[in-house]
Order: structure tokens, then C-alpha cells, then sequence
């Protein structure tokens, strides 16, 4: 998704007590960074705005929170959303942090230490291109790297919208010795989540009648 530059979202990142501008110092150490180093790990890759994480991570406060995204203006949003959210529910963000990274380089971030045990994957860029497709965040060149800091046992929690990158992404994750729990090609007539988060694009594309493709796979 394209959004205009927003001048005041790098000063109020760098501000915030829930924003790590530095993530490659963390590697390894991620969880103690949080309030309540103890709890499991998960993680959002490309985090958009931040409606997902802000009401995912607000109503999971036993659980601690990384959501990644390349672009200031929209973490910076991300940033006002889960202000917003955990006001409005009387909470600190005690429990999540945001970070500036490219994904396609995350090993440099976490690593084993980390323990990650889910990661989130929501309506990533489907690279329809033959010769774009190892941008894919569901490819296997990108699973290999997951499998660096991803938990034995770890979950892969994935949305699109593309029938095509969600029939090769259930390949590249069998290739990648995943095990496929729970698979749809219309979450919203057969929902696999226990509690579903409507995602602002998966708002979009269902009012435009597409169907939501979804999987749950295991390492």
C-alpha cells in the first residue's frame, strides 16, 4: 500500500516508549525489552496502519508483541492506532513494540534466543511476477529465514485475498516442512481462528466480494 509522506511520524516514533528504532542491537534479546519478559513471543510482519496489532495485542495482555513494518509514515499510524485502542480500554502498551526493518533481511533482528511462537502474515504483497515472486513474505526463501528464530512447534498465521499466493503459499510451506492445521478459501463462511480480526483490507476486499483465503501452519 502506497501513503503519502507524513512529517510529523519520525519525530513521534522516536519519541514513543513502544518504538525501537535500533532492532539489530535486540537480536537475541527481544524479550527483555518487555515489561513481562516471560511471556511468548509473537510477531506481525509488515504491520500497515496498525488497527490489527493494536486490537490483537490490547486484548492478549499475557502475550508480548513485535510489529514490523519498512515505512515511517505508516508505522507512525500504527503508533497513534495502538495509543488510541489502549486508552480507550484504560491499558499502557506494555506489551508491544514497533520496529522499522525490511523483512526480506530479518535474521539480522532475531534469532533463536527470541523464541518466536507465532508469526502474523496479513495481505502481503502477492508479486504476481515470476521474477518477483522471492519477494513473497510466504516464499520459501523467506520461510527458510523464519526457521531461523520461529519456535520447533512455532505457527504461521496467514490472510490474503490472492488465490494464487495463497495456493503457492500452502506449497512453499509443505516445502519448508510445515504441516498445514487449518486451511480455508473462505474464512468468513468457515472461519479457522479462534478470534478473527478484521483487518482494513479485509474489510475492503469482502464488501468487493472476494473471499478470504486463510491457513494455520505448524513447524
Amino acid at each position: 500500500m502506497r501513503i503519502r509522506f507524513k512529517k510529523w511520524a519520525r519525530p513521534e516514533l522516536e519519541a514513543s516508549k513502544f518504538y525501537i528504532d535500533n532492532p539489530e542491537d535486540k537480536k537475541g534479546k527481544w524479550k527483555e525489552q518487555f515489561k513481562n519478559p516471560e511471556q511468548p513471543l509473537h510477531l506481525e510482519l509488515g504491520c500497515g496502519k496498525g488497527q490489527f496489532i493494536a486490537t490483537l495485542a490490547s486484548s492478549n495482555l499475557n502475550i508480548n508483541y513485535i510489529a514490523i513494518d519498512l515505512v515511517d509514515a505508516m508505522l507512525g499510524l500504527a503508533k497513534r492506532n495502538i495509543e488510541t485502542v489502549y486508552q480507550e480500554k484504560n491499558l499502557q502498551p506494555d506489551n508491544v513494540y514497533l520496529t522499522r526493518f525490511d523483512i526480506e533481511r530479518i535474521p539480522l533482528i532475531l534469532d533463536p534466543k527470541d523464541e518466536v511462537e507465532r508469526i502474523y502474515i496479513n495481505f502481503c504483497n502477492p508479486w504476481p511476477k515470476g521474477k518477483h515472486r522471492k519477494k513473497r513474505l510466504t516464499h520459501t526463501r523467506q520461510l527458510e529465514k523464519y526457521k531461523t528464530f520461529l519456535k520447533p512447534g512455532g505457527e504461521i498465521y496467514f490472510k490474503t485475498d490472492d488465490d494464487d499466493l495463497f495456493r503457492a503459499s500452502l506449497g512453499y510451506l509443505e516445502e519448508c516442512g510445515f504441516k498445514i492445521l487449518e486451511k480455508t478459501f473462505d474464512l468468513h463462511q468457515e472461519p479457522i481462528f479462534e478470534n478473527n480480526i478484521e483487518t482494513e483490507h479485509e474489510k475492503m476486499f469482502t464488501e468487493q466480494g472476494i473471499k478470504i483465503k486463510a491457513l494455520i501452519a505448524k513447524y
